[in-house]
């Protein structure tokens, strides 16, 4: 039952504030609306009639808004324009059209040149004025009391702010955003600046910036400007290519899903030609600019009516009813508009944010065509699930009361991609709308409120205005129209919002009112952010050290020959001119490797056969994969299945599991066997809980305690049939005809799917009545009525329903009215039925059990009530519900004082919720890898905990603490007292935690609760929004520093994993969506494991060895140009000049330093059996300040070793270019690339075919380049012995020393890897 719309209640929820499509805030007294007189003759004075202070005596006038012509003709109005509102109305030339011809929400109504024609009327309203060029569509009333009714109605909607008028079927179409998804970083426009923002962001890309600038300044050249800004030019295009590329990829994937089709109704005027045309005609359709600005503001005559009417007669013989023809299109979901009609069929996508119009049903499994029967309700109660206000709407209805032909208009909706519920929710079509031909949806007129990221809240209301068979209605005296306009309110139960499922067997029509940005979905989701991943931010942090030095250096240089310095050249151009030669020590072509790097880790996972389907989506952050601390989960599709299975019952002196059930099916076949029937439909014999043969089927030769549990068994079987509000429906597959069950819960489905299993069957069910039938004799056993349903809420967590069995064949009623049988059943959470059900010594216990084993208990109870018991219960509980004042309150104490006391205990039933593959030993090996993982799910609280003790991520041993139901009313001291127990025991303790205390929490006492819940192993909170999802997300990476991954399923999950570090997709059941707009995506769970524990671990450390090897390539070549202007009187000349400068960092030394990315120091078993080797890797050890100083003071020795001794060696150089100086430079050069090479072998733990390769190719290529540098090198000297043992010798003394102590080091302290090789 849904509980009456907050529409019409007063304390209703304001619109949302937040709309992109904000309208008028102009208002109009509703003196300018009402006539100069009622119908019935009473005058009415604006001055002594209204209150204008009443909330109801002024409307928005965007609610009046024309957009379509019905032909309804036109109003008079009796009012004086001189009063501000009706200024309001006169604005522009161009009558409120924008440039196609659509209506906007602020036009104005009036055309300012009707000024001049119009004459005042009187004060009294007595003297009327012409027709006026102001119209009322569709809110026509023949009282002004309607007129003040609906304007209330309508104001309760629009007194927060202003909302939105659809007109059904209108051409042109109102603009509103496009309905595409778009997982895109960048635009054409912004790509360029974003990405040059974000490059130069980093340090040492500015630096280099500056460098090449530095270089268009004569005394700052030094060689070829080409060496400084080719580089940087290359690099810069590398990295824009890479984002490029990977946006390109992500359009073409939002392409995909914005090409999905769907069928929608074109509502088609063959008299007017007006209707939607096809959406390739759609410009042509429009008029042009000249006729647009022409006729902006005019509105069709009487005559014009009297003419179409004439034409329409003309040729049909007579008036069409509706004269609307409906065809269907095929078009893109991206093609989609507000105000199309949509089709939709079982499992399809919902495209944007829905109002469901009508719902056909399929039929049920068996219809069953009872015979006469006695008055479902003898009390004379209405059910408690009728549609609110569809009393009201049937009796005023012009079709009269809904055909049953037309259903119930119920559909369900999975919107676990929405809102993370497993439950399925139950939609209806409005009363109003439900029985209406698709033709007459032109009538129809809603208005909805702001867009707004509550997915659980709505508020607005539909219009009818009913075609008649004339277009030219009688009016009155006045001339007032007097077609009926019918409202109705909508309620969230009317919508269905994008990227849920249509899970019902069932065309579902429904009309689009938000699309594209401005849907629910999209609302709630945080743009895309570009994400630099921390080992970036170091290596940025470790430049910014660099550039000191160099700039320490530089001026040291400076100081050691003196400030004074030489005439040509002052002291500080000398200190730009040092930094320039320095320049190398922060090596432009780090990012160049590093981002190649990232590409070849992107590779390697995308190839990886263990982890199909993985696709690597941002490929800036593979490293981030290996310093993960905290993993945040999503539950629904992620860590389960969302398949519900019964797997175990307990009937208080036995349980049943697995083979055991047989003997179940053993005892419903014996319970409800009865006699034969010719007609499947119509059973000889009815069951009751209480009939002879239900209690009487096991005979006379088994034993009493057999007797009894067999009798135990069957109750429980037949509640757990009963007990429910569970659909029935037949589909067709491959030409076989199945029964599949519809319900909001899948616990449900999962019961009534072995119900049938065991033998007894659910044939039918709606609002009314409830069938069974045994599937062993294939005949109904059990009819039942139902009178009242109590639905499960959050709450209550208990679901209720009262029954009247029928009797005997069901065809008569019962004689004697005491033989009446009327049952209550409920089934629940433990902690509620405890006190609900009858004393008992076993349920504590069982439960317990069935927790610890993972499964999702439920409780299951009943009682017999009496006729006199359920009468008073009818009439207690139908003034509840009447009353005005804590209705809610009132019904659920009426419910405990008649139904919830001393229930009867049938048992306890045990629901599995499957989980994903192998989920159990990937979230232990996390856990055993340091990761603390947190589950966040919009899903109920005893959902949660199950699925955390089942998927083990919570132990045995851990306590879960529980904190639920903190309002923003509860004392601050109460929630500090809940956090005080997980402060003693951070170690030993779980949180357990619901979305409103989470909200609290965040909102008053932020960094209290985050210190305490970071330090927990895990923690568990539910009802979470998607908002709440992302905060989380953020306040952890802000608190702790540290890195977050999210992984989800869902388009809930979108935020959550944009707000990551690294946010990781699972390729749903339901879409895609979170796949599309994560940084990874996998196909299942446990790939996570392999993908940061193997990958994430491996592609860390590489990047981390290679970063420091291009330091230092970068560090030892700038300490031999710092030797050598020493030794040059601190001159700052170049060493290395243009080609060996640019070559030492490609050519030379780029492919084995670069072959590092293949290395590897344990294979993938060992990783995965010794994940404390991950653990390491969060501490960031691989690249640290001390690894860091470590290569900078191997740099320094090996520089100074190389320079120094080729200068004592050679000796006798004078100045560049000399003999001696080309000698010094070949002998210090061929030392430098060779040592290079060396360090690169020494540093392999695993050798590739590549890196030998790399290795013996590179040496290879320089010594065949010699030949061609005659301009640097004494191309004679180096052929000569004193060359070769010059070489020999200073690379002997730079590299042996730094090896030893490296041996030295590992024997005293072998690192981890080497541990567990056992080396």
């Amino acid at each position: 039952m849904s509980s009456p719309h907050q529409y019409h209640q007063p304390n209703a929820p304001d619109s949302p504030d937040d709309d992109s499509d904000s309208d008028s805030d102009i208002e109009l007294h509703l003196q300018e609306l009402a006539p100069p007189s009622a119908k019935d003759g009473s005058h009415f004075d604006g001055a002594s009639s209204w209150d204008q202070s009443s909330p109801g005596s002024r409307i928005p006038l965007r609610n009046l808004r024309v957009s379509r012509t019905t032909g309804a003709g036109f109003q008079r109005r009796d009012q004086r324009y001189g009063d501000d509102d009706s200024e309001g109305l006169l604005q522009d030339q161009s009558g409120g059209r924008d440039s196609d011809g659509t209506f906007e929400d602020s036009a104005p109504l009036l055309d300012p040149k009707d000024r001049s024609t119009t004459k005042p009327a009187s004060v009294d309203g007595s003297s009327p004025r012409p027709f006026s060029r102001f119209k009322l569509a569709r809110f026509h009333s023949t009282s002004n009391n309607e007129i003040l009714s609906q304007t209330h109605d309508v104001q309760e909607n629009t007194v927060a702010g202003t909302s939105r008028n659809i007109i059904i079927g209108q051409y042109p179409p109102p603009r509103f955003p496009p309905n595409a998804v778009s997982n895109a970083k960048y635009t054409v426009w912004s790509f360029l600046p974003r990405t040059l923002y974000n490059e130069f962001s980093f340090f040492f890309n500015m630096y280099f910036l500056l460098v090449a600038l530095s270089q268009l300044i004569p005394p700052l050249r030094i060689g070829y400007i080409s060496t400084y800004v080719v580089p940087l030019v290359f690099v810069l295009s590398i990295t824009l290519g890479k984002e490029a590329l990977d946006d390109i990829a992500r359009r073409r994937r939002d392409a995909e899903a914005n090409k999905e089709e769907y069928t929608i109704l074109r509502l088609h005027d063959p008299v007017k030609g007006s209707g939607r045309k096809g959406r390739k005609n759609r410009r042509s359709a429009r008029p042009s600019k000249r006729i647009r600005s022409n006729t902006a503001s005019s509105y069709p005559n009487r005559l014009d009516v009297i003419e179409e009417e004439e034409q329409s007669i003309g040729r049909n013989g007579k008036v069409s009813s509706f004269g609307i023809e409906v065809d269907e299109l095929r078009i893109k979901s991206r093609d989609i508009k507000v105000g199309d009609v949509v089709k939709l069929g079982k499992d399809q996508r919902v495209p944007a944010d829905l109002i469901i119009l009508k719902c056909s049903s399929a039929d049920s499994a068996v219809v069953v065509s009872a015979p006469s029967q006695p008055d479902a309700n003898p009390a004379g109660i209405p059910s408690r699930e009728v549609y609110p206000h569809q009393d009201s709407l049937e009796s005023s209805s012009p079709e009269g009361a809904l055909s049953e032909s037309d259903g119930t208009g119920e559909a369900f909706l999975r919107t676990d991609q929405l809102d993370g519920e497993t439950d399925w929710k139950l939609r209806v079509a409005s009363p109003l709308t439900q029985s209406l031909d698709p033709s007459e949806f032109a009538s129809l007129r809603i208005v909805a409120g702001r867009p707004s990221k509550k997915v659980n809240e709505f508020v607005g209301t539909i219009d009818y205005t009913p075609q008649q068979t004339s277009q030219l209605e009688s009016t009155d005296q006045q001339g007032l129209q007097t077609a009926r306009t019918l409202s109705a309110p909508l309620t969230i139960e009317n919508t269905a919002w994008a990227n849920t499922v249509l899970a019902s067997n069932a065309t579902v029509l429904a009309v689009v009112i938000y699309t594209g940005s401005q849907t629910r979905q999209a609302m709630s989701t945080s743009p895309p952010r570009s994400k630099i991943g921390l080992l970036d931010c170091e290596i940025n942090n470790l430049t910014k050290i660099l550039c000191a030095l160099t700039l320490s250096l530089s001026i040291i240089l400076v100081a050691l020959e003196g400030f004074e310095g030489d005439e040509k050249m002052k002291w500080y151009v000398a200190i730009t001119r040092f930094l320039i030669l320095f320049s190398t020590i922060i090596p432009i072509s780090l990012r160049v490797n590093l981002d190649m790097g990232k590409s070849v880790y992107a590779w390697f996972i995308e190839q990886d056969q263990g982890i199909p389907g993985t696709i690597v989506r941002t490929s800036t952050i593979p490293e981030e994969l290996g310093r993960i601390e905290y993993l945040l989960s999503d539950k629904t599709g992620t860590l389960t299945q969302n398949e519900m299975e019964l797997k175990k019952i307990h009937v208080g002196t036995v349980s049943y599991a697995n083979e055991a059930m047989d003997e179940v099916s053993l005892y419903v076949r014996q319970g409800f066997t009865t006699g034969s029937a010719t007609d499947i439909l119509q059973s000889a014999s009815l069951v009751t809980p209480s009939s002879s043969s239900y209690n009487a089927s096991m005979g006379t030769g088994t034993t009493r305690t057999r007797r009894e549990i067999g009798s135990r068994v069957r109750d429980l079987v037949l509640a757990l049939a009963l007990c429910h509000n569970v659909t029935p429906t037949t589909e067709e597959e491959d030409g076989h005809s199945f029964t599949s069950y519809q319900a909001s819960s899948p616990d449900e489905i999962a019961i009534v799917r072995w119900t049938e299993q065991v033998g007894l069957r659910l044939i039918h069910r709606d609002r009314t009545k409830v069938s069974l039938q045994s599937v062993e004799t294939s005949r109904i056993v059990v009819q039942a009525r139902i009178l009242d349903v109590f639905p499960f809420t959050s709450e209550g967590k208990r679901m209720g329903i009262v029954l009247q069995f029928l009797q005997g064949d069901g065809a008569e009623s019962v004689a004697a009215e005491g033989a009446v049988e009327y049952w209550f059943y409920q089934k629940g959470a433990d902690t509620v039925m405890s006190s609900i059900v009858a004393a008992n010594d076993w349920l504590d216990e069982e439960t317990a059990n069935m927790a610890r084993e993972g499964y999702r208990t439920l409780v299951v109870g009943r009682r017999r009530l009496s006729t006199q018991q359920y009468h008073e219960f009818a009439v207690k509980y139908k003034e509840a519900s009447l009353s005005l004042q804590s209705r809610d309150a009132r019904m659920v104490r009426v419910v405990k004082e008649y139904l919830e006391h001393n229930l009867e205990l049938l048992g306890v039933t045990g629901v599995e919720d499957k989980l994903q593959k192998d989920v159990k030993p990937s979230l232990e090996l996390l856990r055993n890898a340091g990761i603390k993982i947190w589950m966040l799910t919009g899903d109920k609280v005893e959902t949660a905990r199950c699925v955390a003790v089942s998927a083990k991520l919570v132990s045995r041993s851990q306590y879960i603490h529980t904190i639920t139901k903190l309002t923003p009313d509860t004392p601050a001291s109460s929630a500090l007292d809940a956090l005080s127990l997980l402060r003693s025991k951070p170690d030993s303790t779980a949180l357990l935690i619901d979305g409103d205390s989470l909200l609290y929490f965040l909102s008053h006492h932020r960094w209290e609760f985050i210190s305490i819940a970071v330090l927990l192993p895990g923690v568990i909170a539910c009802r979470c929004s998607p908002t709440q999802k992302a905060d989380i997300a953020y306040l952890i990476r802000q608190f702790t520093k540290k890195r977050v991954a999210c992984i989800g399923d869902g388009g809930n999950d979108v935020s959550m994993i944009q707000a990551a570090d690294v946010g990781v997709g699972i390729v749903g059941k339901e879409g895609r969506q979170a796949s599309l707009a994560a940084d990874f995506s996998v196909t299942s769970f446990h790939h996570l494991t392999k993908l940061l524990v193997w990958h994430g671990r491996n592609s860390y450390k590489r990047s981390a060895k290679l970063a420091q090897f291009i330091i230092h390539r970068g560090l030892i070549i700038s300490v031999c140009q710092t030797i050598y202007s020493i030794a040059a009187h601190f001159e700052p000349n170049i060493l290395y000049r243009d080609w060996l400068l640019v070559g030492y960092a490609t050519v030379y030394t780029m492919a084995p330093v670069f072959s590092l990315v293949l290395d590897k120091d344990v294979d993938e078993g060992l990783a995965n059996l010794y994940p404390e080797l991950y653990k390491e890797l969060t501490n960031g050890q691989s690249l640290s300040y001390r690894t860091f100083f470590i290569w900078v003071a191997v740099s320094i020795y090996q520089g100074s070793i190389i320079q120094g001794l080729s200068q004592i060696l050679v000796g006798g150089f004078k100045e560049p270019g000399d003999v001696k100086f080309q000698q010094m430079v070949s002998v210090s050069f061929t030392v430098l690339v060779i040592n290079e090479l060396i360090m690169v072998a020494c540093e392999i733990v695993r050798w590739h075919r590549i890196m030998l390769a790399s290795l013996l190719g590179t040496m290879v290529i320089y010594i065949g380049s010699v030949p061609l540098l005659g301009d640097y090198f004494d191309l004679g000297y180096v052929w000569s012995w004193g060359f070769a043992w010059r070489v020999a010798a200073i690379s002997a003394i730079s590299l042996i020393p730094p090896y030893s102590v490296k041996i030295l080091r590992r024997t005293l302290k072998p690192p981890s890897y080497r541990k567990v090789q056992g080396f």
